[in-house]
């Protein structure tokens, strides 16, 4: 379960001249986001968007999300500190159908196309998926270098493999 889903907006609370919100993360929705991406801390989480109405009834939220975070090492697993700072834009619709290659037009033009779900927008879960896409995949300590050698590879590559032909060459 997201973390964030009760960061919701019912459409019929967003009045004709948008919405513009500035949230934080609690410490228990932090917490439940680190347990989820298997974070190390989350020290924090903010998230400043705009909501605004679009001809036809859809609706646009796009904004920006920060957090200060620690991930472990890929290495070493110790942790590697990581500043989040990035964007976010999407569209909601009651609807999302292809007509005519309309849905191609907008999947092109950059923006992520949701589905309205009971009449409001989840503005948490594309709040919780930015953060989830912009985690580095690989965190590394600064000279953490990874170094494992399969001690039976080394012992079968001391041997040539002329090896046992010399030891044929030696009987004749």
């Amino acid at each position: 379960m997201n973390p964030l889903s009760n960061w919701v907006h019912a459409v019929l609370d967003i009045p004709d001249g948008g919405l513009k919100r500035e949230r934080a993360a609690s410490a228990e929705e932090r917490a439940a986001i680190v347990t989820q991406l298997r974070l190390l801390s989350l020290d924090a989480l903010d998230a400043a968007y705009r909501i605004d109405r679009l001809a036809g009834g859809g609706y646009r939220l796009h904004g920006r999300v920060t957090a200060g975070l620690e991930q472990p090492c890929v290495v070493t697993l110790d942790p590697v500190a990581q500043t989040i700072d990035d964007e976010f834009d999407t569209e909601f619709w009651p609807e999302v159908v292809a007509r005519d290659g309309e849905q191609d037009a907008r999947v092109l033009d950059g923006r992520d196309v949701e589905t309205l779900e009971n009449g409001a927008l989840a503005a948490g879960r594309v709040i919780f998926e930015t953060l989830s896409a912009t985690l580095d995949p690989y965190p590394r300590k600064a000279g953490a270098e990874f170094q494992w050698q399969d001690k039976a590879v080394g012992e079968v590559a001391k041997i040539s493999p002329f090896a046992a032909l010399s030891k044929l060459k030696d009987k004749t």
